[in-house]
């Protein structure tokens, strides 16, 4: 005979998953599938730019798309996040920058 999950159990779950939904499915763009998965900041940077500038479903520039879904993976993802990870995603930052031509 199965277990039922508590009601804590079911809300825990859910909120779990609700950044997974919207990486998924958000208006932000389109997203390749695992891009935070590469392990070279330049690719993930390439990556997002594609997205963000063939996507039909962002609301706002190709830049400032591509920046707030990095942010956003990586601000959900948080403690979850080895250091070579977190690392590796703050280069993509940068190197979504060059990518774009807004340097510093």
């Amino acid at each position: 005979m199965a277990r039922r999950k508590s009601r804590y159990a079911v809300r825990r779950d859910a909120k779990r998953k609700w950044s997974a939904d919207v990486t998924r499915k958000s208006d932000a763009l389109d997203l390749e599938e695992n891009v935070f998965k590469k392990s070279n900041p330049a690719e993930i940077a390439q990556s997002l730019k594609r997205s963000a500038e063939h996507s039909s479903r962002r609301k706002s520039e190709p830049y400032r798309s591509a920046m707030s879904m990095l942010t956003f993976f990586i601000n959900r993802a948080g403690s979850s996040l080895s250091r070579h990870r977190q690392h590796v995603l703050e280069r993509a930052k940068g190197e979504l920058r060059k990518a774009f031509g807004r340097e510093t």
